[in-house]
């Protein structure tokens, strides 16, 4: 979580003087509300940048969307932070319900253009875009972390390390060509969608990703069932996705990449990683 509090340049930018800043919880990771509106510090301005001109306009019916909000001069971000309006509510296991909110919000960005930054290859020194960036090729690449590799990624030496990178080139042994389409979709909805009640669901974010729409689905899925406690069937219950053994395959992928990759893996991640892969290849 950050907690280092917007300087007092940004809030005078943004026109936000009247309230302190309060630093909030889970609900807006790192974010510090001040009034009706949260500044949070971004990881990349390019994609931060992207996502507010995108949530400026999208509508997405039983989605409610954080809308950015400009500073005096125009800008989405200033000296590394972004602002968006105050959405209420907090992560909770509704597994289902943030599954439903990847296909409605990927139909509404199906059209959307393929944002120019996404074909950049990870470049030291490496921050946290290059490494989910490498991490999210290793699932589609023929030689699984070739990309990692050439961006000067070292292999992991912890035991918890290693032994994700054998599991993951395991599953790349069981991949298959397949045929979507590729779009824009929110790679990283598990544990960000906001709920409130019986109000609608909320985001605060687009991290976007060129994948197929069923696959940003089964990182869903995924995430759920190794870190958020969800039952088995969860699978089954979205066994209609396209192609979705193969996509399930992918997102298992991608996210034992990011557990090889990350500087800040920690072992106690891997025992559900490791209860995807069984399930993963059940389906197969």
């Amino acid at each position: 979580m950050n907690t280092v509090e917007p300087p007092d340049h940004v809030l005078n930018t943004f026109g936000l003087t009247a309230h302190p800043p309060i630093q909030m919880g889970d609900s807006w990771v790192g974010g510090w509300r001040v009034g009706e509106v949260v500044l949070s510090l971004v990881p990349d301005h390019a994609r931060a940048a992207w996502s507010a001109s995108v949530r400026e306009s999208l509508y997405v019916e039983g989605l409610r969307i954080a809308r950015p909000f400009r500073a005096t001069d125009g800008r989405y971000v200033v000296s590394g932070w972004r602002a968006d309006t105050y959405i209420a509510g907090a992560p909770e296991p509704r597994h289902d319900e943030v599954v439903l909110v990847a296909d409605r919000l990927h139909a509404a960005t199906a059209t959307l253009e393929r944002p120019r930054f996404l074909l950049q290859s990870p470049a030291p020194p490496h921050t946290d875009v290059d490494v989910f960036t490498a991490a999210d090729r290793a699932a589609w690449e023929d030689v699984p972390l070739r990309t990692a590799r050439a961006a000067g990624m070292g292999e992991p030496t912890s035991p918890d390390g290693a032994q994700s990178v054998e599991m993951l080139k395991t599953l790349a042994t069981l991949r298959k060509n397949v045929s979507l389409e590729s779009q824009v979709v929110h790679g990283d909805l598990f544990g960000t969608v906001l709920f409130a009640g019986a109000a609608a669901p909320g985001i605060t974010d687009i991290v976007p990703y060129w994948r197929p729409a069923s696959w940003a689905a089964a990182v869903v899925v995924v995430d759920s069932l190794a870190w958020g406690g969800a039952d088995d069937d969860l699978v089954r219950r979205w066994a209609d996705q396209q192609e979705w053994p193969q996509m399930m395959l992918r997102a298992a992928m991608f996210r034992l990449a990011v557990h090889a990759l990350h500087p800040r893996a920690t072992a106690g991640a891997l025992p559900g990683l490791q209860r995807v892969v069984d399930l993963v290849r059940l389906m197969l």
